[in-house]
């Protein structure tokens, strides 16, 4: 069976191949660094992760680039809100975003390009210089570059819109540096009291480059002119993946991508998610409220990609709930397996795969993990799961997280705990039941539970009670 994706720009699903065999060149759009990036921000991040992940494998090579927006409106005028430079005010934007990144098992990018490096300014003036050679852009008198979209015929494509059938007056969803009447998009921006420090020289004075030039130097730049797959949320596909096109494919004379992903938007609890409904929330927010970087993942990852996700506290505490019985049932495999080293053939471990090679399907990718376990949670209960089997499922599963990311949380055991174990242990050997039982209790409330087994205690961290709703 074939990986196919569905793909914006023909809203086909089709099947997917690459210009080089065994390569993926991927390029994702990466956060503006001005605050802290939220779960809608995230449910597009963990999409693009899920994407690489399974790619990997199927045994692609996968050189993915993500950007960093550093310089826009909303960083200028942050900035200068906080009275600091541009970099040490998006600094630690930055640093937060990277934390969250590994909160969330989310894969580093092979490529996190700044706007701001002076490589990549330096390219976009020479794209910009192209694109006005050519004819595909003029300057304005106060020292702005506009893009000429009447010069290609095939705007709008990706967004699925007649050109023609736009009037000049309507007013349409369109990034800071636009405009808010349909026309053509600044490529850079002249320099005014606004932008205070930050700027450039260029050849058609002093300014700074447009949000969309930022995205096609930096892809291309580094992964060459032509993408195998661009992805992002569905907000960026007008104004702004429609410009990445109009402009890369006029300056290069090559087609930009072959393959556009999208995910759809997140709502918080039924509604759209905004600050002043009180639904807004960061990572951290979550990690604060209780909730596990793990928890987190599953429930962004869980609804397939092109289909609206709306996130609640029902479906973390579901997230939660499906973490524990992975766990519980990876560890009744770790007893069973032994220490014998022969692997035996077990039925059905090829539908997880299947099921993301058809546009990523999630939902049948976790069907078939948890009817895995239940199937063989039942031999276990019967005693009839051999040794072998065990350790071809525990393979299987180490597979299976290699695209999910759901293992445990490796968890130290504090001296404290250690020490608590050990008077346990002579508390049982001494018959001190009472004593024991106590041990047990304190330890549980260390946060890990005491499973007493032929071989010794066992422990394991203990589940986590439901975090409140707020």
């Amino acid at each position: 069976m074939p990986i196919r994706f569905f793909n914006t720009l023909t809203r086909q699903i089709e099947d997917f191949s690459t210009r080089e065999p065994g390569v993926v060149r991927l390029y994702t759009c990466g956060p503006t660094v001005y605050n802290f990036a939220h779960i809608g921000n995230f449910r597009a991040y963990v999409f693009e992760d899920l994407l690489q992940r399974h790619l990997e494998f199927r045994r692609f090579r996968v050189d993915r680039a993500m950007n960093l927006t550093d310089v826009d409106d909303k960083t200028i005028r942050g900035c200068r809100a906080a009275s600091l430079p541009l970099a040490d005010f998006t600094a630690p934007f930055k640093k937060a975003f990277f934390d969250d990144l590994d909160s969330l098992r989310i894969k580093r990018a092979n490529h996190f390009p700044a706007a701001t490096e002076s490589v990549h300014i330096e390219r976009m003036i020479s794209m910009i210089s192209t694109l006005v050679d050519k004819g595909h852009a003029y300057c304005a008198e106060d020292g702005s570059v506009y893009f000429r979209i009447r010069s290609f015929p095939n705007y709008g494509n990706l967004a699925h819109f007649n050109l023609e059938d736009l009037r000049d007056g309507v007013r349409v969803r369109n990034d800071e540096y636009g405009k808010e009447n349909v026309g053509d998009f600044a490529l850079w921006k002249a320099w005014d009291e606004a932008d205070g420090d930050v700027g450039w020289d260029s050849p058609w004075g002093r300014g700074r480059p447009g949000w969309h030039i930022e995205c096609s130097a930096m892809a291309t730049g580094i992964l060459g002119p032509e993408l195998d797959i661009h992805c992002g949320g569905e907000d960026n596909i007008f104004p702004h993946h429609e410009a990445e096109i109009a402009q890369s494919e006029c300056c290069t004379g090559k087609k930009f991508v072959r393959l556009w992903m999208h995910c759809r938007h997140l709502q918080v609890e039924g509604s759209k998610m905004a600050k002043s409904a009180g639904n807004f929330f960061t990572l951290r927010d979550l990690m604060e409220k209780g909730w596990s970087g793990r928890e987190v993942r599953y429930a962004l990852i869980s609804v397939k990609y092109r289909e609206p996700l709306n996130f609640t506290f029902e479906g973390l505490a579901a997230a939660r709930s499906a973490l524990q019985r992975l766990d519980e049932w990876s560890a009744r495999l770790h007893e069973t397996a032994g220490s014998e080293s022969v692997e035996s053939p077990v039925d059905g471990l090829e539908a997880f795969g299947e099921a993301l090679d058809d546009d990523l399907n999630i939902s049948a990718a976790l069907a078939s993990v948890f009817e895995t376990i239940r199937l063989t949670n039942r031999k276990m209960d019967e005693g009839a799961l051999s040794s072998a089997e065990a350790r071809t499922l525990q393979k299987w599963l180490a597979g299976v997280n290699s695209v999910l990311a759901f293992e445990p949380d490796v968890e130290k055991i504090s001296e404290a705990v250690e020490a608590l174990l050990t008077r346990r242990a002579k508390a049982r050997a001494s018959k001190e039941w009472k004593l024991s039982d106590t041990l047990r209790d304190e330890i549980l409330a260390m946060g890990w539970m005491v499973k007493d087994t032929k071989d010794g205690q066992k422990l394991s961290p203990a589940p986590r009670a439901t975090a409140p709703n707020h």
